[in-house]
This record gives structure tokens, C-alpha cells and sequence, in this order.
């Protein structure tokens, strides 16, 4: 079997060997991951005596990070991310065996959308996320805060007169400033900080908590550019259970980095896997080598034949997650 560094080296340098690659990940896990290879054999029993396709590989129900250790190879993790929740839900748990996967993933993936970190202005605006120190978003925004080397950089709770004074300053000095920040804590500034950004990019990474009221993304959207004079608004895809993300820059268009695909499944049949059209989203995640790589979220939405994805929804029967989407 493919040696496990070389697998990891061959995730982060993938070309246009995408399948090839999913199925060394795929026998790994298979091999390596009881929880994943008991529901293989469940729904496929013959995946390992077929042809590998990605359209016939088992997803593991997202839930299961809730209620069983998905894990592939057994060791005792750096990290475990949790995901955020109330009371009265039961959070998924991520065991992270190699923090510094995560940290290639998101690195790699920002600098191929947006260059390099060390360019930026970071400001993290993430209030009540700061309060855990098991929130996979919080170590990213921390990580990117660190590489950006700029003294400006920092996280902000609810110090809203110095966030604008700062952004203020940035934007005289003409400074690419990333100004990223869970929904419900953008639409707070906005609307008591009305400014014209020409050098910020404004980002949104999901989540209102019954903070607000529940708003679409389109009124969100038009809400932050309209009170902070921003052309667009941007926002990652992410969630506690992958290391990859996927960026929008406009429109709720994700794309993903070459080492994450989403497929959808039929809502009437989920082992129908379509590479585009509406549905139910499935993410393969390379990145997550050492818990399982193939995912059946409960987010549905629309993929488009460029392997670009949209986000419209909620399962009805999927409760909410803390750093959920919104609806269209």
C-alpha cells in the first residue's frame, strides 16, 4: 500500500489525477477506518471487488461525527474540533491526527484564491466562537492572523469603534485587509458602522444562532454591501468535520481547491450520485485522510458542470448547525 506521507504529498500536489488519488484515499480508509468500511459494506458490500468511480463510493452520513469516532488508523489526535451547538443538540467531534494537514489545506487553498497570507491585513470578527478553544474556524483565522505579520492584524469581539477606526486607518493606507466574520457579527457592525471599503474584502463564513432574524443570503449580501460600500460580498464553505474549505467571491458561487469535489445526491434516493444538478451536496475531502473522506452533508443545493457548487438549503430533518449556511 501507498506509504501514508506519500498519500499526503500526493493530496497536496494534485494535478488532474483527482480519481486516482480519491481511490489510494479510498483503500486507505477503507482498510484503515472500522466505522467507514462496516457502512461500505452495508451499502456496497462489493465496492472493493468493482472498478473504483466516485459515483459509486459509499458517503458517510455526516451525523456520524456526532455519535461514533470516525477515525482511519488508531492514535491519539493533536486536536479535536467540535462544532458549535445549544444545549439541547449533540455536537460532532472532529479527532484531528496531523494539525499540520489542516494547516497546508487552508493555507494552501486561501493563497490559491486570494495570494499570499504575508499580503494581508487579517481581522478575524468572530464573537462567541472565540469563547471555545475546540473551533476548527478559530484556528484557521488565528493561523492566517499569525502569517499575515501585520500589526494591524488581530481578532475583534465586540470592539466595534476600534474595528472601524482601524479599518479606517488601513484603507488610508490603501492596505489589503481580509475582514472575515461569522454573519450575525458582520450584520451587527454594518449597521452601526456605515463605511466605504475599497480595499477590504468583506467575508462571511455562515452562522446566525438565532441571533437575528433568520435572513436570506441575498439579504445579507446586499445588507453588507450597502452599509460597508463593498462591490461584493465573499464567503467560505466550511464546517467542523473537513480540513478543506471553498471560497465564493460573488453570488454564492463556491469553488473548490483541487483536493475537494462536490457531487449531489438524489433526496429521493442518496445512493444516486449525480456530478452536477440539485440535490443534497456529498463532499470529498482528501484532506481528511485520517477520518473519512467521503461525506454525505445535510446542506442541499445545485452543482454546476465547472465542479462549482451553490448552497440553497437545509435537509428539513437536519437540525442547525452553528456555522450554517443561509438559505436562499
Amino acid at each position: 500500500m501507498i506509504a501514508e506521507q506519500e498519500l499526503i504529498n500526493s493530496i497536496f500536489n494534485i494535478q488532474h489525477n483527482f480519481n486516482q488519488v480519491a481511490h489510494s484515499v479510498f483503500s486507505f480508509q477503507y482498510q484503515n477506518n472500522k466505522i467507514y468500511r462496516q457502512w461500505c459494506s452495508l451499502m456496497q458490500p462489493e465496492i472493493v471487488n468493482t472498478q473504483f468511480q466516485l459515483f459509486t463510493v459509499p458517503f458517510l452520513p455526516i451525523s456520524f461525527f456526532k455519535t461514533h469516532t470516525v477515525t482511519s488508523t488508531n492514535f491519539i489526535p493533536q486536536q479535536i474540533f467540535e462544532s458549535s451547538g445549544t444545549t439541547t443538540t449533540i455536537n460532532s467531534q472532529h479527532l484531528v491526527k496531523n494539525i499540520n494537514i489542516y494547516k497546508t489545506s487552508f493555507i494552501k487553498t486561501f493563497e490559491t484564491f486570494y495570494g499570499q497570507i504575508n499580503e494581508w491585513c487579517v481581522i478575524g470578527l468572530l464573537p462567541s466562537y472565540l469563547e471555545r478553544n475546540n473551533s476548527s474556524l478559530v484556528m484557521m483565522v488565528d493561523e492566517m492572523i499569525k502569517l499575515s505579520n501585520n500589526a494591524y492584524s488581530g481578532f475583534y469581539l465586540n470592539e466595534f469603534d476600534k474595528l472601524k477606526t482601524v479599518l479606517t486607518e488601513l484603507e488610508n493606507k490603501k492596505q489589503k485587509t481580509l475582514l472575515i466574520g461569522v454573519t450575525f457579527g458582520l450584520l451587527d457592525f454594518a449597521e452601526k458602522n456605515k463605511m466605504q471599503l475599497n480595499h477590504t474584502i468583506v467575508m462571511e463564513t455562515g452562522g446566525m444562532k438565532g441571533r437575528k432574524k433568520e435572513l436570506t443570503r441575498n439579504e445579507v449580501h446586499n445588507f453588507l454591501k450597502e452599509n460597508l460600500g463593498v462591490k461584493e460580498v465573499h464567503s467560505e464553505y466550511g464546517m467542523t468535520e473537513l480540513l478543506s474549505q471553498a471560497y465564493s467571491k460573488n453570488n454564492g458561487k463556491f469553488i473548490c481547491p483541487p483536493y475537494m469535489k462536490v457531487v449531489v445526491r438524489s433526496e429521493e434516493d442518496p445512493l444516486q450520485i449525480n456530478f452536477s444538478g440539485k440535490g443534497i451536496l456529498n463532499i470529498i475531502d482528501l484532506a481528511n485522510i485520517y477520518s473519512c473522506s467521503f461525506i454525505a452533508t445535510d446542506d442541499a443545493g445545485i452543482v454546476y458542470e465547472d465542479g462549482s457548487f451553490e448552497v440553497i438549503g437545509r435537509v428539513d430533518s437536519s437540525d442547525i448547525r452553528g456555522c450554517s449556511l443561509l438559505a436562499i
